[in-house]
């Protein structure tokens, strides 16, 4: 088969979106699954609807634009700020965006003008992270604008967390943005449809003991497409973990000398009782490298340790079993690997046709889920 390339099991993507939609339905919110990691790749996007998601986020309108043109009819959310210039292709293919600029904001009512529709805004309020947001002493001000503006309409509000400073949501944190919403509302005498708390790393928070207030939304990627919490990189227990695996092949396979300064450097080697004269050091190349994805954020199997790697090679030492020349790897990626993967022109991405989950396993598996992120908040 073709190598480099992505496994990706539709079956378990739409398993960990049942999950998380089951388990934050509970609490009064929806679930918005976000198909940036994977380039709006649409078939990905289709299983999480198919998992009960009620619409699709996207950061690229090219991204957005490829949905669309799959045949994607879903409610879309361009969740990073619209650049100016691309007014009038967010407004003709996405429903709402995520906005914190009133220069942008302008711009989107005026081409939803040009074509006789309305455009619906969220906006983004700061609340600590640091990296996009209006300030929440003025996001007042600017929603009473938004509601004179013809062709846009204010649907809701937004926050960030844990994405550039690591700041983490909290009680304080989510009732705060509740207050605005609701000061929102007083003020323009109208209701806020959607109070978004943010993204993957509120689910210990939003699935906690206390009350979740005016939030009714999350964003969530990390946590469908991989299984895992992202701030603690723990699985969620009931969630699958290798939805995504990719593959590498073999194209060298030599036994070569241990530098000296490796194996002083390496316990392992050590520990196993080696030492530079006699460790049958199999060293293999496998035809990819930083040009493809995040090596770092890549997990081995067991017995293969990655030596390094170059822009379109890295070198895998086994001290066991050997491959050989033309075989295949596989290898777990984390978020950023599988951002950078799926990104990559030259690695195919492969969809596996696997038969969907019984629903008694699918309910025993929420049931999990449940009970390991209530114990994480």
């Amino acid at each position: 088969m073709t190598a480099p390339r992505i496994e990706i099991d539709l079956s378990k993507i739409r398993h960990n979106t049942q999950c998380l939609v089951a388990r934050l339905k509970s609490r009064g919110i929806k679930v918005t699954a976000v198909t940036k990691a994977v380039c709006g790749h649409p078939k990905i996007a289709q299983a999480m609807l198919d998992g009960g998601a009620v619409g699709l986020a996207e950061a690229r309108i090219s991204n957005v634009e490829r949905l669309r043109k799959a045949g994607i009819t879903s409610l879309i959310s361009l969740i990073r700020t619209p650049m100016p210039n691309q007014a009038s292709q967010v407004v003709r293919s996405c429903d709402t965006s995520y906005n914190s600029e009133m220069e942008v904001i302008a711009r989107l009512a005026n081409a939803a003008r040009k074509v006789r529709s309305v455009h619906r805004i969220m906006l983004m309020v700061e609340m600590g992270d640091m990296r996009d947001g209006i300030m929440p002493e003025n996001v007042e001000d600017i929603a009473r604008q938004i509601t004179t503006m013809p062709g846009v309409i204010l649907t809701g509000i937004g926050a960030n967390f844990a994405c550039l400073s690591g700041t983490l949501p909290d009680a304080a944190k989510m009732t705060a943005l509740s207050t605005i919403a609701s000061d929102i509302e007083a003020a323009g005498r109208f209701v806020l449809e959607t109070v978004s708390g943010g993204n993957s790393a509120n689910l210990s928070w939003a699935l906690g003991p206390h009350s979740t207030k005016r939030i009714n939304n999350l964003r969530l990627g990390e946590a469908i497409l991989l299984g895992v919490e992202p701030v603690s990189g723990e699985k969620i227990t009931g969630l699958f973990t290798d939805a995504f695996t990719l593959i590498a092949k073999v194209i060298e396979a030599k036994v070569k000398p241990v530098p000296a300064n490796v194996f002083c450097a390496d316990p392992t080697l050590r520990a196993l009782g080696l030492t530079a004269a006699n460790i049958p050091s199999m060293r293999s190349i496998l035809a990819i490298g930083k040009q493809d994805t995040d090596i770092s954020g890549l997990t081995l199997p067991k017995g293969v340790k990655c030596l390094g790697a170059s822009s379109d090679h890295m070198v895998v030492q086994t001290l066991r079993s050997h491959p050989s020349v033309g075989s295949e790897l596989r290898l777990q990626m984390n978020y950023s690997a599988l951002m950078r993967a799926m990104n990559a022109p030259d690695i195919t991405k492969s969809i596996l046709s696997a038969p969907a989950f019984c629903d008694r396993g699918v309910a025993l598996l929420h049931e999990h889920a449940y009970q390991d992120l209530r114990g994480t908040a």
